[in-house]
Formats: C-alpha cells, structure tokens, sequence
C-alpha cells in the first residue's frame, strides 16, 4: 500500500513538473516576441538562461517517468498518463528552444530594420503563438480531447500569418541577411503552432485512450 502511495505522488509530482514547463514555454514566446520587437538584448539573454532551465526540468522528468517505468507495473490510466507525458515533454522542449531562437535574434541587430508591416506581423504571430500555447496548456490541465480542434484552427491562423510574412520579406524591402534572418524567426513561429497541435493530439490520447 506504502509503495503504491508513493508512486502516486510521484505521478503527482510528474504531473506538477509538465505543467510548469507549460507555464515556461507559454512565457517565453511572449517573452521572446517582446524582446525581439524591443531589439532588448539584455531580455534576450534571460530568455536563454530560461530556456536552460526548461531543458534542465524536461531531462529530469523523462528520468523520473523513465524510473517508474523500472520500478512499477503501470496499468491503465497511470500507463497511459506516462506514456502521453513522454510523448509530451519532447514537444515542449523544442518549442522552448524555438522561443530562445527567436529571442537570439534580438541580439543579432536586425529589430530597427523592421518596416512597420513586419513589426505587426511579428505581433501577431507572437499573439497568436501565446494563445495557442495557452490554450495548450488548459488542455492538458483539463484533459480536454476536445482542444485539438480549436488549436487547429488557431494554427491555421499562425500559418496564415506566416505566409503573409514570407510574402512581406519577399517584396525586397529589407536586405537579404536581415530577411534571411526574418524568415527563419517565422519558421520558429511556425513549427511553435505545430508543436501545440501535436500536445493537443496527445492530450486527447491522455484523456480517452483514442490515437
């Protein structure tokens, strides 16, 4: 009875851990559009040290999953809430480094070369981008199978997004090492919108059993 007590705290403690890398990826694509609006560098730089700090809890809840695995005989749910957060945390652990990404590119000059066309679309891809992640995160808080859909279509809206601003940088307007740097802050922009969509496919499995 003591034994299984304790290994569902650590489920607990499991759970606790996932939700706080939500918290961490959510913060730092607001973090990282703000700091690349800003060309803040100094933010930037906070914004790796928290991205080392995402990276540093991801590895130690794949280990603690991958010791319950060792030492107990899931069944069921509690198998299935393992199995989704090992599926989950990679997930979260690339979109972080997208956020970081995109922060570096504050430090690198190019925000006063922005025209005021690139700077809304970066605004609101970064708008975007927290709602999905928000939405993302009450998915898994909730265990709602019901959130694919509605992150679909917010992603749908960030691919749109994307496509004007590939578009923007395509009509000549800013040197090409600036755009060669642009396109890529929308492709982190990008794949954030598609991460989100795979945690919410898990978060359906982690909730009814269903692929």
């Amino acid at each position: 009875m003591e034994l299984r007590s304790a290994f569902h705290r650590e489920l607990q403690k499991i759970d606790q851990q996932v939700r706080q890398l939500f918290a961490l990826v959510s913060e730092g694509v607001a973090g990282a559009t703000d700091a690349l609006l800003a060309g803040d560098r100094e933010a930037a730089r906070d914004l790796v040290a928290r991205d080392a700090m995402l990276d540093e809890l991801y590895v130690d809840v794949e280990g603690v999953v991958q010791r319950q695995f060792a030492l107990q005989a899931p069944l069921a749910t509690d198998l299935r809430f393992l199995l989704s957060v090992l599926r989950i945390v990679p997930e979260l652990e690339r979109s972080g480094d997208l956020a970081e990404h995109i922060a570096q590119r504050a430090a690198r000059g190019i925000t006063g070369e922005l025209t005021p066309r690139l700077r809304g679309l970066i605004q609101q891809m970064g708008r975007v981008g927290v709602q999905l992640w928000q939405a993302t995160a009450r998915a898994y808080d909730e265990r709602d199978p019901a959130a694919a859909q509605r992150l679909r279509e917010l992603d749908d809206e960030l691919d749109d997004l994307h496509v004007s601003f590939i578009a923007e940088l395509a009509s000549g307007k800013v040197s090409v090492p600036v755009a060669i740097e642009l396109a890529l802050v929308g492709r982190f922009y990008e794949r954030l919108g598609d991460h989100a969509v795979n945690i919410a496919a898990r978060v359906r499995y982690l909730a009814t059993g269903a692929a």
